[in-house]
């Protein structure tokens, strides 16, 4: 495996994802010990040749005998592709670097939200811009896939819990968003987009964490009672990270209440279905 030698990536400090696999770029040898920093602290040497706020949306990665820089998927490709060549001609492919630009984005804009950050530096003159557009396309991919699980996850529950119509998961998901929306907008309409963005991740998690029990129940017969008793223990575990994100965005308590409150009302109507 070769080693891009002479560059330097610049990752987000505040941002794991960014810290995990820019380490794993210099653990593993693609880049030399000295091969990574944080925008945040950026090298004298670097600091002329870099377009500081492109650097804080997308990764950065300079040659820093040439001044040459690449940003976002592209300088992925240029590290990935040095260390295993093979991939380059694939990574040339424009059809293939548009659609991966558009994933990187994606994932980019909605980092902060995604695995939140805890205490950001504001005082940091650059700091990721928010694309209103990603944000939404990170709710309406969350909440599709979120509400195909559900309702995927509703045939075990079959029993104990009404069936319901195709749509019913999707509607509950898309009600809880336009529900918390209206609540935090009544008292901080600032932090509107951060909220919903870290409400549909913990919704999103949850739902892989039941797809898990989905999986096995192709291979075994799971009891609606069991189904029931896993939903609820993950249920938990969303009610704990809701609490832990509510006090990174200083939020207090009052949208983990009415998250709790809009479910339950909603578990109650169902069951009264039956």
């Amino acid at each position: 495996m070769k080693t891009l030698e002479n560059h330097v990536i610049l990752f987000d400090s505040e941002c794991p994802m960014c810290k995990a696999y820019t380490n794993a770029f210099v653990k593993s040898g693609m880049l030399n010990d000295n091969g990574r920093a944080a925008y945040q602290q950026m090298p004298e040497n670097i600091c002329p040749v870099i377009n500081k706020q492109r650097a804080a949306n997308e990764i950065a990665l300079v040659n820093i005998e040439t001044g040459e820089v690449t940003y976002g998927i592209k300088s992925l490709f240029r590290v990935i592709g040095t260390a295993l060549p093979v991939f380059n001609p694939l990574f040339a492919f424009e059809p293939f670097i548009w659609l991966m630009s558009k994933i990187y984005a994606f994932i980019a804009f909605n980092r902060r939200v995604i695995i939140p950050t805890g205490k950001t530096n504001d005082s940091f003159a650059f700091q990721p811009e928010f694309k209103k557009h990603y944000r939404i396309a990170y709710l309406l991919f969350t909440w599709f896939f979120t509400g195909y699980i559900l309702t995927a996850y509703a045939h075990l529950l079959v029993g104990i819990v009404p069936l319901g119509n195709p749509y019913r998961e999707y509607m509950i998901c898309g009600g809880q968003i336009i529900f918390q929306g209206i609540v935090i907008s009544t008292f901080a309409r600032d932090k509107l987009w951060n909220y919903l963005g870290n409400m549909m991740t913990i919704s999103f998690a949850g739902s892989l964490l039941l797809l898990l029990l989905l999986g096995i129940s192709c291979l075994f017969s799971i009891p609606p009672l069991l189904a029931v008793m896993y939903f609820l223990a993950v249920a938990g575990l969303m009610f704990l990270e809701h609490i832990r994100r509510s006090k990174l965005l200083n939020l207090g308590w009052i949208m983990t209440i009415t998250w709790a409150l809009y479910r339950v009302a909603i578990l109650i109507m169902i069951l009264e279905m039956n």
